[in-house]
């Protein structure tokens, strides 16, 4: 007998060979036993996971002379007349050689005739969606009201691509991507029977290769089969089919972890040897630090589509990544993966982006920061209110003011000592305390403080009127001022309530300002006084201060004039 392929060997003659299709092969035969069979069906889904297959099974049941469980006997002649394509009830349309509007024609005609030998004349379209909108819109009167012994079953991939005038009169089955390990397990049976060794590793590397394509891994397992022989090894089976090992994986991941470099070059260099597409590379990269977030998240390997090899690998990441930097890394993964379609050297491009997932720091949340401090509290003996670190920068205040101290050894009539240690109770009670003596010297001071708040709030009404005031005297909660502009009385009677609330936020007083024609401004006078005390300030000279002096030695500081 001649060699047939292991999809065709292995199709599914009976609803129950279905696999990863449960809730549609249960509905089907629910429908049947109860009699409630559609005169039209569509089924949409990914390549290779039982569409045509399925349909076949649901013609052989409706036909079957002596159906077992709602499900075709494979004995009957019926059966064996459909499995051998030689029914005359059973017609199979390619709806991409034959999408044009004649064909329809030829089709609606012959819907007319009863079927031969079975009950149900089965018209099984396949690739529906490649009919033209012309052959779409003929078919639809024909596929709305057919004979009660025609049914329709339509096929396809592209379920967008399909007018929804047609999907409304049609029973909708979406068939799912099949899982990994539901595809394994479908090869570990066909190697059993056919007594071929093959390993878990080996079955993963074709069930993720296939992309949930049941049909697609039977044709990799032939493959493989034709190369290894009954003995099929996970290794051969990478070469083969052109895989990045999964060890190299691994070996970055530690790599971020120990911080070494050398190994972006030793993975980099493998990748080159191999000739491994540097772009399949990045893509198992992000999911593999894809499935380290899921075991950190979950806590568990269970959502990992890998081998069971690597599952416990997996896991042992989990205490030594963060949700925050795995999330860094598989932003700036994506980002360079993006970047990497562009770029002509390609090797190059690979080596500086894995340095700089490598280089990427640890990082913290505001969260546990805090945890952290409050730890350190509770360990600690430390009293945070009363003590505070002798650590200064480099020095400590201890070493300072000893430094001194020797210094100035020779001169008795000094004495340093050092400064009393303020608890923050104190400092709190100190800022809150409310000023005294409240005088026109101090709202001199505060002056370009208050002015600055007002640009900042309304300076495109008053600024510039504000920024030229001289304040002359205070007389009470009377504040008088002169300024050149016209408009002051108006500005100051308009907006008496806001300089009001503002003063009484800058000064603590609350001020009514009042214009003068004089400008003998007290203002002026105080700015006088500052100079003079300024000036008296630089001229003192730190080479005759002896405290200052062994400060400036001490720390490498220098005088500013």
């Amino acid at each position: 007998m001649a060699y047939i392929v292991t999809a065709r060997k292995w199709r599914p003659q009976r609803f129950s060979d279905v696999v990863g299709q449960e809730h549609i092969t249960t509905t089907l035969k629910n429908a049947i036993k109860n009699n409630r069979i559609a005169h039209a069906y569509i089924f949409t889904g990914p390549r290779g996971v039982g569409k045509t297959t399925t349909a076949r099974i649901l013609a052989k049941s409706l036909n079957c002379l002596n159906p077992i469980d709602n499900e075709p006997c494979n004995e009957c002649d019926m059966c064996k007349s459909i499995q051998t394509n030689q029914s005359l009830d059973i017609i199979e349309i390619d709806g991409a050689s034959n999408r044009g509007i004649d064909e329809i024609r030829t089709l609606r005609d012959s819907v007319k005739y009863a079927p031969t030998n079975g009950k149900y004349k089965v018209y099984i379209i396949d690739e529906v969606h490649m009919l033209t909108r012309e052959s779409f819109n003929a078919f639809l009167k024909t596929l709305e009201e057919p004979p009660s012994y025609i049914i329709f079953i339509f096929a396809t991939t592209d379920i967008h691509k399909v007018p929804l005038t047609i999907i409304s009169r049609c029973q909708r089955f979406d068939f799912r991507r099949i899982q990994l390990d539901t595809i394994k397990d479908q090869l570990q049976k066909i190697a059993d029977t056919d007594k071929i060794k093959i390993d878990d590793k080996t079955l993963t590397i074709i069930a993720k290769k296939s992309d949930g394509a049941l049909r697609d891994a039977e044709s990799f397992f032939d493959q493989v089969v034709s190369f290894c022989g009954n003995n099929v090894d996970s290794e051969t089976v990478s070469k083969m089919l052109n895989l990045v090992d999964d060890e190299v994986y691994f070996i970055l991941s530690d790599a971020v972890l120990q911080k070494n470099f050398k190994a972006v070059f030793e993975v980099t260099n493998i990748i080159y040897e191999h000739g491994w597409n540097f772009i399949d590379f990045m893509e198992g990269l992000m999911e593999h630090f894809r499935n380290i977030m899921t075991v950190i998240l979950s806590n568990s390997a269970d959502l990992v589509e890998t081998a069971d090899l690597y599952k416990s690998r997996y896991l042992e990441y989990r205490n030594k990544f963060s949700e925050g930097d795995i999330l860094r890394l598989l932003n700036f993964l994506n980002k360079t993966q993006q970047e990497l379609r562009y770029t002509q050297n390609q090797k190059l491009k690979i080596e500086i982006s894995l340095s700089q997932l490598i280089g990427l720091e640890k990082s913290s949340t505001i969260t546990e920061l805090i945890s952290l401090v409050d730890d350190i509290k509770k360990n600690s003996n430390l009293n945070f209110e009363t003590d505070r670190p002798e650590k200064t920068g480099i020095f400590s205040t201890k070493e300072i003011f000893k430094s001194i101290n020797s210094t100035l050894q020779n001169k008795p009539d000094v004495i340093v000592q050092e400064p009393p240690i303020i608890s923050l109770k104190d400092i709190t009670l100190q800022e809150n305390k409310p000023e005294s003596g409240f005088n026109f010297s101090s709202l001199i001071e505060g002056w370009n403080d208050f002015v600055a708040s007002v640009n900042s709030e309304k300076g495109l009404i008053f600024g510039p009127f504000i920024q030229d005031i001289k304040l002359l005297s205070l007389e009470g909660n009377r504040l008088f001022i002169f300024s050149d502009n016209p408009d002051g009385d108006k500005i100051l009677s308009n907006h008496e309530e806001y300089f009001q609330k503002k003063t009484n936020e800058i000064f603590g007083k609350k001020l009514k300002l009042e214009l003068k024609q004089s400008d003998t401004s007290a203002f002026g006078a105080s700015n006088s006084t500052s100079k003079r005390k300024t000036s008296e300030k630089k001229s003192i000279n730190p080479a005759k201060d002896p405290i200052i002096d062994s400060i400036v030695n001490l720390l490498g500081g220098e005088e500013i004039q």
